[in-house]
């Protein structure tokens, strides 16, 4: 059988990571987000069928999402590749959720994106097929945009090329896929699923709005669950950067010391707060995802996590180094962390008055009004 139209980018020596596509596009879908996770990864994209490149006579009415899971089976078999991290968004993602239900040993990891364990009535699907093999999926592509985008993005050339992969997608495949989401639901299956999971949520998707990532979060053992801001149902392509680091963070790191970036990324939310660990996984992008690797393993996972000195001491020594190079905002940073770190305002004082002495006083002059502006803040 001819094989799922696919690409593959990175090196063949990398674990392989495969991306499975929302109903209406193509493998164009995980564009923006590919080259990030092709440093890691062998990251190997497909089309559904009738998308694409994949040939439509690979489904047929009354299909189901174990045809497609299969499909992608045949695939990795044909590239040679036994076992893989999973990611899909939307149908791709309940492609993913059938192989880590029913061939966990495939799986490495599994990551649905804007996705769900049911999509709602059996009936609604029933319909849109029937309507698609009536009239064809023009119809579809004048409120798709409003679906798949938050307003901003609408009107971007990606959001226009995701359009025009719907315009160009074979009906009568586009049916069988509906059929195929019409008779999904795993609910029931969900704590079989024992493959190590991360659910992303599109904050903004009207599509598969974040109730149902929670469900699939709430269902799956030990499953951890991240919502991307300002995204909507094609979170991959509006938010490529977000979307990554979150893969990043719960695939193997680049160096495959899982444990020291998995420790790293723990101590990190402990010391500056879940609010800026999660700006910064926001505004990561292709050029800076390494760079975020480097400082959660080595500043984080490697020095944080020393059992020589207390994390207090750690935040003394910290806020005297950055005063002595003047690097003010990472100073505002750390003031805030040596707070959760148990130093009061007036160990603060301290230590600005010690560096006064050994770092010099204009140093800490311009220290000790960054800490008192942080200081005010955090006391409102």
């Amino acid at each position: 059988m001819t094989p799922l139209n696919h690409r593959v980018d990175g090196t063949d020596r990398a674990p392989a990571l495969f991306l499975g596509p929302s109903l209406g596009t193509s493998l164009r879908l995980w564009d923006r987000a590919t080259p990030a996770l092709a440093r890691s990864h062998r990251v190997i994209r497909w089309d559904l069928p009738g998308h694409g490149g994949s040939p439509a006579a690979l489904v047929a009415a009354g299909a189901r999402i174990a045809d497609l899971a299969r499909l992608v089976l045949d695939l990795a078999d044909a590239l040679g590749v036994e076992r893989f991290a999973y990611a899909g968004v939307s149908i791709g993602g309940a492609v993913g959720t059938w192989l880590a239900v029913h061939h966990p040993d495939r799986l490495a990891s599994f990551v649905p994106v804007c996705s769900s364990a049911r999509f709602g009535e059996p009936a609604t699907w029933h319909e849109r097929a029937a309507r698609v093999r009536a009239d064809g999926v023009e119809w579809l592509a004048e409120t798709a945009p409003s679906r798949w985008f938050t307003p901003a993005f609408r009107e971007t050339p990606a959001a226009r090329a995701l359009v025009a992969d719907l315009l160009a997608a074979d009906p009568e495949a586009y049916a069988a896929c509906c059929d195929a989401l019409a008779g999904f639901d795993l609910r029931a299956e969900l704590p079989r699923v024992r493959v190590p999971t991360l659910v992303v949520a599109g904050r903004d998707d009207p599509a598969t709005p974040p109730p149902h990532a929670r469900e699939l979060a709430d269902g799956i053992p030990a499953a951890g669950l991240v919502e991307i801001a300002g995204a909507a149902h094609l979170a991959p392509a509006e938010r490529p950067g977000p979307v990554s680091a979150a893969l990043a963070g719960h695939l193997a790191p680049p160096s495959g010391d899982t444990d020291r970036y998995l420790a790293g990324a723990a101590v990190r939310r402990e010391v500056l707060g879940d609010a800026h660990v999660d700006r910064a996984a926001a505004r990561t992008t292709g050029f800076t995802a390494d760079f975020q690797d480097l400082i959660t393993r080595y500043a984080w996972g490697e020095i944080w996590t020393r059992p020589g000195l207390d994390r207090r001491t750690r935040s003394c020594v910290t806020l005297t180094a950055l005063t002595a190079r003047g690097h003010h905002e990472e100073l505002a940073l750390h003031v805030r962390a040596a707070l959760r770190n148990g130093l009061t305002p007036a160990d603060i004082t301290e230590v600005l008055l010690q560096t006064a002495v050994y770092c010099g006083v204009p140093a800490a002059n311009s220290a000790f009004a960054v800490a008192e502006r942080v200081l005010a803040e955090e006391n409102r």
